[in-house]
């Protein structure tokens, strides 16, 4: 069932059985961010957010890519303000990449072909990634001689460690599906007809699982990555205690000791 649709200009919203797929809708630009995506993408990743009955979001493309990156038609057009793209990545991309990282539910970016520049960033900001097997990450940025934005170099750094990032950042090359894999920038590729299907399903799956288990130790494991080893034991003890006990808690250890799925509350 469709249960909820919202109507923007640039990205379909659409909820289906607790998972929100969230569609960047300028097939005929490759996806290209302009500011009315910018503004849309927030609002439909707010909505995601606020809704405790969805368990999972998805974020994907319409048509051949996954995102281009900023519209640079747009760029070459910028007001007469010295510091418009510090404000640009400030005050519209960050709010966003935020939605998705404190988003307290997983979000899976299905990359349904190239993803450069900031979509780049957006597919890695993502919880999860499946790539479909022509699909590639582009960090395209050194090639019009600027710096990779939207949070990369601090995503990319943390997943492959500084030699490669660094490598990977100034070469501004294509790095395919397979490669991404290899390299945990990507957990799963599959053919690209079945990609959505792949990536619903997985959502499916995951939001059949505990909400307070996913989104807890998404809460603890962004933290992990600027903490020590004795702050993030403090935490997880913190945390486990009140989880431990829980109406999630009881239902899970229940079914399982009555040898049956559990069934969470929304």
């Amino acid at each position: 069932k469709k249960d909820k649709q919202m109507e923007f200009e640039t990205v379909i919203y659409e909820v289906d059985n607790k998972v929100a797929t969230i569609t960047l809708n300028r097939p005929d630009s490759l996806n290209a961010f302009n500011s009315q995506m910018v503004l849309d993408l927030r609002e439909a990743t707010d909505a995601a957010y606020k809704d405790s009955s969805i368990r999972c979001v998805i974020i994907t493309g319409n048509g051949k890519g996954f995102s281009a990156g900023a519209d640079l038609k747009e760029n070459m057009t910028q007001p007469n303000d010295p510091n418009a793209v510090e404000k640009g990545l400030l005050e519209g991309y960050k709010p966003v990449f935020m939605n998705i990282i404190n988003m307290p539910k997983p979000v899976i970016s299905a990359v349904n072909g190239p993803a450069a520049g900031i979509g780049y960033s957006f597919a890695m900001a993502c919880d999860l990634t499946l790539m479909s097997e022509e699909a590639y990450l582009l960090s395209a940025f050194s090639n019009i001689g600027v710096v990779p934005d939207g949070g990369a170099n601090w995503m990319l750094t943390n997943a492959v460690g500084y030699k490669l990032a660094y490598q990977l950042a100034i070469e501004g090359e294509k790095i395919p599906a397979s490669r991404c894999l290899e390299l945990g920038l990507a957990n799963k590729v599959v053919p690209s007809d079945k990609l959505l299907s792949e990536a619903k399903d997985w959502a499916t799956k995951l939001s059949q699982r505990s909400p307070q288990a996913l989104s807890q130790t998404k809460k603890i494991m962004r933290e992990a990555l600027n903490s020590t080893f004795e702050e993030m034991f403090s935490i997880e003890a913190k945390i486990q205690n009140q989880l431990i006990g829980s109406a999630d808690n009881i239902e899970a250890v229940t079914a399982f000791i009555e040898k049956r799925a559990p069934k969470f509350k929304d």
